[in-house]
């Protein structure tokens, strides 16, 4: 890393925004975990390539906290900083709305994101899709593996060629598994493949 992004990363104040996402805890995940880890393997994937934007970081630590806590309160979000009005509005940017089917959030996201929406949303694929290596359910793998190729390939094209990549060898992974799976699952005693 270079001295640059060493010295943000030093000075970075974001322990109020963890706590914040310690609400999540108890959150359980299909593939194991929960979502407070989540939010931290996000920030440390945009870490990884390299992304030391403050309000990118922040929000990436709370994310899903006010699409998968109801009732959180939102003027917690807002008060943390000078730059929480900023965060808050990226939570939102990359929350699904009330109603919104997944297909029409995600080319919400394509079509009118900000680019710290483009990444925070490849970013928060990429763990779910690493994640989903200790799903045991192929249906729900390999229907989350081709949502990603249709919907978030485009929106991490115009994110970060190098974050597509990645995110088109998982996908290529998951699908290998899949097709091993329906290969290699017995059949249970009315004929069907279990999952």
């Amino acid at each position: 890393m270079d001295n640059e992004r060493t010295k943000f990363l030093k000075e970075f104040y974001l322990s109020p925004y963890i706590q914040l996402a310690t609400a999540l805890i108890g959150k359980s995940r299909e593939a194991g975990g929960n979502m407070f880890r989540h939010q931290m393997d996000t920030m440390a994937i945009l870490i990884d390539y390299a992304y030391i934007d403050s309000v990118l970081l922040k929000a990436a630590v709370v994310h899903d906290l006010i699409e998968d806590l109801p009732n959180f309160n939102r003027n917690h979000l807002l008060t943390v900083d000078y730059e929480s009005p900023q965060v808050f509005e990226l939570v939102i940017e990359v929350s699904r709305l009330p109603g919104e089917t997944k297909a029409d959030f995600l080319t919400r996201i394509l079509e009118k994101g900000s680019e710290r929406a483009l990444l925070l949303k490849t970013a928060d694929r990429i763990s779910n899709m690493i994640s989903l290596g200790f799903v045991n359910n192929i249906e729900f793998v390999k229907r989350y593996t081709e949502e990603t190729a249709k919907y978030v390939f485009p929106i991490a094209e115009k994110a970060d060629r190098q974050m597509l990549r990645e995110l088109g060898e998982l996908v290529e992974s998951r699908r290998n598994y899949v097709t091993f799976m329906y290969h290699h699952t017995p059949p249970d005693r009315a004929g069907n493949t279990t999952s």
